[in-house]
């Protein structure tokens, strides 16, 4: 009997654990559900659908690529000029509508999953990386964090890509234990959502300061800045 009393009690001290463990650090979806907004520099299922119905509407002449360009961006304004919406050539909530589009979007993606550390610690690395940079800037630099995690030549993990060894200068000369504000906390979610000013580059660099005659042979896709993006 008294075997049995410690046995069930082992296991309520290891369930009550375990109920704790999982409070610290919990697998999250970044943000399921969203204000779907889409912008240069975006790209997927959604702004592949916007184009085909620009096209069709005559107002996009580009290929219908899944990649929000430069020419995606002027047919967004030439839609929003013909029906008296707010010219910026950004897709949100009034514009996706008029084009009968869900304004909502979801991160969710089966195992792709991070927790609230995660996000800040990818905040951390972009506010010691490009605080001094636009917006924009910003979450590009976070978007080849993503971009990463999801190549077979990085670490799949946000802190295996992050503190790889000389991958960022902010680590290496402890910027990244700065405190985030909430600029960069707000870059590191869109980023981690899937927005790409980057073009999908894995490099980027600043080629005032940049001493690797390496990274000037990489193919650039975009320069926001002081930063050159690449391949």
């Amino acid at each position: 009997m008294k075997k049995s009393v410690k046995f069930v009690a082992v296991l309520l001290v290891l369930f009550t654990m375990g109920m704790v463990a999982g409070t610290v650090a919990p697998n999250v979806n970044v943000n399921t559900t969203y204000a779907l907004t889409l912008k240069q520099g975006s790209s997927g299922s959604q702004v592949r659908t916007m184009q085909t119905k620009l096209k069709n509407w005559g107002y996009y002449k580009g290929t219908v690529d899944g990649i929000y360009g430069p020419k995606t961006k002027e047919a967004v304004k030439y839609f929003q000029r013909k029906n008296g919406l707010v010219v910026d050539g950004i897709a949100g909530n009034k514009t996706l509508k008029a084009l009968g589009m869900s304004t909502t979007g979801s991160s969710s993606s089966g195992s792709s999953t991070y927790s609230d550390a995660d996000v800040y610690l990818l905040a951390r690395l972009i506010y010691g990386e490009a605080r001094g940079e636009s917006y924009v800037g910003q979450v590009a630099v976070g978007a080849v964090v993503m971009n990463r995690i999801k190549s077979a030549s990085f670490p799949n993990t946000m802190s295996g890509v992050i503190y790889q060894k000389y991958a960022f200068t902010a680590v290496a000369d402890g910027q990244i234990n700065l405190t985030p504000n909430e600029t960069a906390k707000k870059a590191a979610r869109d980023a981690m959502n899937g927005w790409d000013p980057s073009y999908g580059a894995i490099y980027y660099y600043n080629p005032a300061v940049a001493t690797s005659a390496w990274i000037f042979t990489r193919k650039t896709t975009v320069t926001i800045g002081n930063h050159v993006f690449a391949k």
